[in-house]
């Protein structure tokens, strides 16, 4: 079963660090646009603003959201597998994790705003 993720293509910053992953990941996973596709809450079993608020990703079968979702990305792109090693260690990932909440927090309001 192929890793799919669900990130909002309506957010410029999101657009375009995931268009990179596109270019990299040739098709080890399935990109899913949460802003068009109609089936992304029942295939997450997340509300909309769930959706909207991180990052998701579907790998066998269990949802992964927020920074631990760029682990699963990152693991599975050759280029950017150094990523999954540094960000993964005990130490670093609390730390990547809070930037990424509020980085997060910040997209979905502006994101919010524009819908």
């Amino acid at each position: 079963m192929k890793t799919k993720v669900y990130f909002n293509n309506s957010c410029s910053i999101c657009r375009t660090e995931i268009n990179e992953y596109k270019k990299h990941s040739k098709d080890r996973i399935e990109w899913v646009d949460i802003s068009t596709y109609k089936n992304s809450e029942s295939e997450t079993d997340k509300k909309t603003d769930e959706l909207y608020r991180r990052m998701h990703v579907l790998e066998n079968g269990k949802i992964i959201s927020g920074a631990e979702s760029f682990l699963i990305i990152w693991k599975q792109i050759p280029k950017y597998n150094f990523l999954c090693k540094i960000f993964k260690n005990p130490i670093i990932f609390p730390l990547f994790n809070i930037v990424y909440e509020i980085i997060a927090y910040f997209l979905y309001l502006k994101s919010k705003l524009s819908r």
